[in-house]
């Protein structure tokens, strides 16, 4: 049985990209209501050599709030430099719509570690951005979006930039 509109948990990929930054405000202005619980997931490459990297690697960092977000040591503990324009939206909807937010940081392959935090976290909902990689590059690189929808056990959506 699906968790009622309003207390559901969501997850939102975020790499700080301009598709991950569409998602976000897709995801706020589409999907999060009032008592819904926001997770930013974040995923670090595995050559990030960060001292929490050694704590967490395995089930990634403990869940951040968002009014740590602004902490300067933030870059230092963790290895990510958050966007004044995304803690904005988070912000305003935290404000407004009474939504709960936070963030998890995991280290390794994007595509796996996304599946985890569905697991991890049990995900009502995920919402990813998509870069429009071509055919050739998605079959070169392969697509974090086509894996996660197949693989992730909650809904998956899958925004894609109009830039």
């Amino acid at each position: 049985m699906a968790a009622a509109k309003g207390s559901r948990t969501v997850g939102i990929g975020m790499d700080y990209s301009p598709t991950s930054k569409v998602a976000v405000r897709w995801a706020v202005d589409n999907l999060v209501s009032a008592g819904d619980h926001v997770v930013l997931i974040h995923v670090l490459s595995k050559s990030d050599h960060h001292t929490a990297k050694q704590l967490w690697e395995e089930h990634g960092s403990p869940l951040i709030p968002l009014d740590e977000f602004e902490d300067m040591n933030l870059t230092v503990r963790y290895g990510i430099s958050p966007d004044g324009e995304i803690l904005d939206i988070l912000h305003a909807a935290s404000k407004t719509k009474g939504v709960e937010v936070t963030a998890k940081i995991y280290w390794g392959d994007p595509r796996e570690k996304i599946c985890d935090a569905v697991e991890d976290l049990k995900l009502d909902s995920l919402v990813v951005g998509s870069r429009g990689l071509g055919a050739i590059k998605r079959v070169l690189l392969g697509s974090v979006s086509n894996y996660v929808v197949v693989h992730a056990n909650c809904p998956v959506t899958v925004v894609k930039s109009n830039a």
